[in-house]
């Protein structure tokens, strides 16, 4: 547990970030692994399916996830109180709220996963495929809400150590899992899909032993386990703005990728390869802005604004710092990357040309994604929310259609930045206005 209400602001930052930062590469490089292995082994039709599918998985759970941030609000305000019952009740509470989420998402997902990607415009060799991944994936979708539940909470009392130990036990196990399943059983795509679920589960299995053995406050008891309605409204109503927003997001990729998929499958293969690379590069910055996110709660519970804005400056000098440097780096390295995921050159020649397109602009997404952790860890989440939903179907959606009507391809990526843009310049105003004050669960 760290307290982030005293003590030298930007090393309380730094050392809480950088686990999350190696976790959120370690997570994101077992994405990459798996998609590498895809594309390796079981062709671009297959890399592409599972590129199919991760908006729409992205889409059923977004809303779960929004509110499952604002629970890490919560437990990050309350514990800057120092109030540990209510830190106790918020834990218990968002575990029971997963566990039905997961059930809906299952049901709705594996139901009508075909027709999703029909209306979606894939094309019909990609449909089998795609279906049997996320129908697998969908399957274990408790699991995967449970580490990430886990993960958010203990990041709300300030521990990053521990979700960077579970996510690095899940890579680990889930690339050793892809490589026996494909390499050496030969199973097919959905096979990559039950690595992911297994790895999760007993990473999930695992922590829950430990942290009830272990820590000082989180205990899972099915006997002992409560649901508190109050804090559960104080959680939908922080992440809920949140979730929508998430869904938002998601729903504009499923339209993006409608784009894509009209111009074929090199296309979807090429968009699936560049976006694992584009999120493992921006991972860090949505690392520091969770890192700001408890930061603020903590402060906004101890009743200390001029610590919040001490935060707001140290991430984002942090999170410029590092967008410079991955921009120079994928841009000069881009092509060799593609070049993990597929032997295709057309595949190879159109992602590249997503990634100098849209590297060029991750300064603007960082300090875009800092402004956003200070308003959320302050419980202001439904002004980023309508700006997240303006700039993806006012801006970005039509602007897609638009410009590669156009001018191709192309122009879809160019769509991206023109978004991040116009959403930094919202965001920015909103801070400044300050009207973000007050908006927390503490009165």
């Amino acid at each position: 547990m760290k307290d982030f209400t005293s003590g030298n602001v930007t090393r309380q930052i730094l050392i809480f970030s950088w686990p999350m930062v190696l976790g959120s590469l370690v997570q994101n490089l077992y994405n990459v692994v798996d998609s590498v292995i895809v594309g390796r082994f079981l062709g671009k039709e297959a890399l592409a399916a599972v590129g199919a599918s991760f908006p729409v998985i992205f889409t059923l759970v977004s809303l779960v996830i929004g509110i499952g941030s604002g629970a890490s609000t919560v437990v990050s305000q309350y514990f800057g109180a120092k109030d540990m019952k209510s830190v106790a009740k918020t834990i218990d509470t968002i575990f029971i709220f997963f566990f039905f989420a997961s059930l809906i998402v299952s049901v709705t997902g594996i139901t009508f996963s075909g027709g999703i990607f029909r209306l979606m415009g894939l094309p019909d060799e990609l449909i089998p495929g795609a279906k049997s991944y996320m129908n697998v994936y969908l399957g274990g979708m408790f699991l995967l809400f449970g580490v990430n539940g886990i993960g958010s909470v203990l990041r709300g009392i300030g521990d990053s150590r521990t979700p960077l130990v579970i996510i690095t036990a899940a890579a680990v196990l889930n690339t050793l899992l892809d490589l026996l399943f494909v390499l050496v059983f030969g199973w097919g795509i959905a096979a990559v899909a039950w690595a992911t679920i297994i790895s999760h589960g007993i990473a999930f299995i695992g922590t829950v032993a430990y942290l009830n053995l272990k820590h000082p406050i989180i205990r899972f008891s099915i006997l002992r386990i409560r649901f508190t309605p109050e804090i559960f409204r104080a959680c939908v109503r922080i992440g809920l703005p949140t979730g929508f927003q998430q869904s938002f997001v998601s729903l504009g990729m499923l339209a993006v990728m409608g784009i894509v998929s009209s111009f074929g499958t090199s296309a979807v293969a090429a968009y699936t390869a560049a976006l694992r690379i584009d999120s493992f590069a921006k991972m860090p910055s949505f690392a520091f802005s969770s890192a700001l996110s408890a930061f603020t709660g903590q402060n906004i519970g101890a009743r200390n604004q001029l610590r919040v804005k001490a935060g707001m400056r140290s991430t984002l000098i942090i999170s410029a710092g590092y967008s410079i440097f991955i921009t120079v780096l994928i841009i000069l390295a881009g092509k060799w990357m593609m070049r993990l995921f597929t032997t295709d050159p057309e595949v190879i020649r159109l992602g590249q040309e997503y990634l100098v397109i849209v590297t060029v602009f991750y300064i603007v997404f960082a300090v875009m994604f800092a402004y956003t952790g200070l308003l959320r860890g302050a419980g202001a989440t439904m002004v980023p929310m309508i700006i997240t939903l303006l700039t993806l179907w006012i801006i970005r959606v039509p602007l897609s259609l638009m410009l590669s009507s156009e001018i191709g391809l192309q122009g879809v990526w160019w769509a991206l930045p023109v978004s991040w843009v116009i959403g930094l310049v919202a965001t920015w105003l909103y801070y400044r206005s300050g009207r973000w004050r007050n908006k927390g669960v503490m009165p």
